[in-house]
């Protein structure tokens, strides 16, 4: 539970406007930090950080441990001499435009695999100590996700339940084989990962100077192809390679069919025999990187929707219990009480709400919800406790002026107008206000809302399969007077102290741009 008020902003760093056709952890970021502190806010949240999969989602990546290297800045490796100048030339400018993941993987990669290049054969002293370090450190995800990754390309991007028996069954023959024959191409991925996590843990030791942290994003469940799932297996419910079961939701007023989303469900006996080791692991991670760690899908640690993978829809599923209760007081008997915050959104039941409440992390509440009925009041700021953490909208909502001018209903705008003063021209600060003013002891904020934009900087729209994540903002959005107001807001509203003293900083006092491989 948090006992410091606080307020900050919900950008994932792809929405930056860097060059090279999408955002990343270069000069861009470290302005949006330095605005960030000028409107006196202390949160950053960020969407997962992962290789995103199917969809370009960060939701559905290829590893809950690596880190997706396009978000690298070639601008940080020029300036170490990994790069020549002139070959960034190439790259698309930051003119804000919406992100195309093919081209960015054509633009991007070969440089990012130039550098490598450059740095396994030239590097020496103490930048070569920090990458072996960082291997040797990491081996017991990086090597098999470096593997993973390799074998993907190999296989032309198939699913890995079609590789090879020997190499899809991770017989040890073939495996040693396989990274014997794919060595030099193991050590330029690996250098990839250094360059990642050492360029976010210069840009969070930055954020920590300015007095801001880092909220991350812990998705509950795993994409099946991906590193975690082919690795191991016995975690997770699987006949030989296949899903047993799958993960969704049931039917509800949204979708007559519910939500199949396909990802494999852990075996949760196997997993509390071994201590739920990798989770222990996992959580050890996200928290190594960030400050407060958001739980997707929070109600499936009491409850799940379990759907035999045959099924085509979420329909014929059941729910099964999660390990509750005891699966938290591992990871804090293992790692100490972490800062947690619970999504706890949707059809969310009395018993989710009790282990959310005797674990005592705050739950979420989004101000775009609160007009639908009666029934939707509880996300009215009258309705919380202090142990919440209140949004205008989140990343799957449409942004607060996209959700004025479309989505919401004439009986909706006459509540929020009584409610909150929103008209047509204010209705996004009048729902920032709203929420900074009100009990919830964290605010979010996403920043299409902060500066009114409309449902085409939407990130995401969980019915469509395609398009989403690419919503960029344009370099000069970030205005002082927009700072100004956050400012004043905050001082108002008691939302401008720091909000964790400490953090879990990495890098043991070295300038941040000793981080910046």
């Amino acid at each position: 539970m948090f006992t410091k008020r606080a307020s900050g902003i919900l950008l994932h760093p792809s929405s930056l406007p860097s060059r090279g056709g999408i955002g990343d952890f270069g000069p861009a970021a470290y302005e949006f930090v330095n605005w960030l502190a000028e409107g006196k806010q202390t949160l950053w949240q960020i969407l997962p950080l992962g290789p995103p999969g199917i969809g370009n989602s960060p939701y559905s990546s290829t590893s809950a441990f690596a880190g997706n290297i396009v978000l690298i800045s070639l601008e940080r490796l020029a300036e170490r001499g990994m790069l020549d100048n002139a070959a960034l030339k190439s790259l698309p400018e930051s003119d804000g435009s919406r992100v195309n993941f093919e081209n960015v993987l054509k633009v991007k990669l070969p440089l990012l695999r130039q550098a490598a290049e450059s740095f396994l054969k030239n590097a020496y002293g103490n930048s070569r100590e920090r990458f072996n370090r960082f291997c040797r450190d990491n081996t017991w995800w990086l090597d098999d996700f470096v593997l993973f990754d390799a074998l993907r390309e190999r296989y032309q991007g198939a699913s890995w339940n079609t590789w090879p028996t020997e190499i899809s069954h991770c017989q040890p023959e073939a495996i040693a084989k396989t990274r014997s024959e794919l060595a030099h191409e193991l050590e330029v991925a690996k250098f990839l990962q250094f360059a990642f996590f050492e360029q976010w843990g210069a840009l969070r030791n930055y954020c920590h100077q300015r007095r801001i942290r880092i909220v991350g994003d812990v998705a509950i469940f795993v994409s099946y192809d991906s590193a975690d799932v082919w690795t191991h297996r016995d975690i997770f419910r699987l006949r030989d390679v296949e899903p047993e079961v799958v993960a969704g939701v049931p039917p509800d007023a949204f979708s007559d069919t519910g939500q199949r989303w396909g990802n494999p469900l852990y075996d949760w006996n196997r997993l509390r025999e071994r201590g739920y080791d990798w989770w222990v692991s996992r959580m050890r991670w996200a928290h190594t990187w960030c400050d407060i760690l958001r739980i997707d899908h929070f109600r499936g640690f009491e409850s799940y929707w379990e759907i035999p993978a045959d099924e085509p829809t979420a329909i014929h599923g059941s729910w099964a219990k999660g390990p509750a209760d005891e699966f938290f007081h591992v990871i804090n008997r293992e790692l100490g009480e972490l800062p947690f915050i619970a999504e706890d959104l949707g059809m969310i039941t009395p018993e989710v709400h009790q282990l959310r409440e005797r674990l005592k992390i705050p739950g979420m509440r989004v101000l775009q919800f609160a007009f639908g009925d009666r029934g939707a009041h509880m996300y009215l700021p009258h309705r919380y406790d202090t142990n919440t953490v209140v949004y205008t909208g989140t990343h799957d909502n449409d942004t607060t002026m996209g959700w004025w001018q479309g989505d919401a209903q004439p009986h909706e705008k006459r509540d929020a107008a009584a409610a909150f003063g929103a008209n047509d021209q204010n209705v996004h600060w009048a729902f920032i206000r709203a929420a900074q003013t009100s009990l919830a002891t964290l605010s979010v904020v996403p920043l299409q809302d902060v500066f009114g934009l409309d449902s085409s900087a939407r990130m995401n729209t969980p019915s469509l399969s395609d398009g989403n994540w690419g919503w960029r903002y344009k370099r000069g959005l970030l205005t002082q007077d927009a700072a100004k107001t956050l400012s004043e807001l905050a001082e108002t509203t008691d939302r401008d102290e720091l909000l964790l003293s400490g953090g879990n900083q990495q890098g043991n006092g070295e300038r941040p741009e000793d981080f910046a491989a």
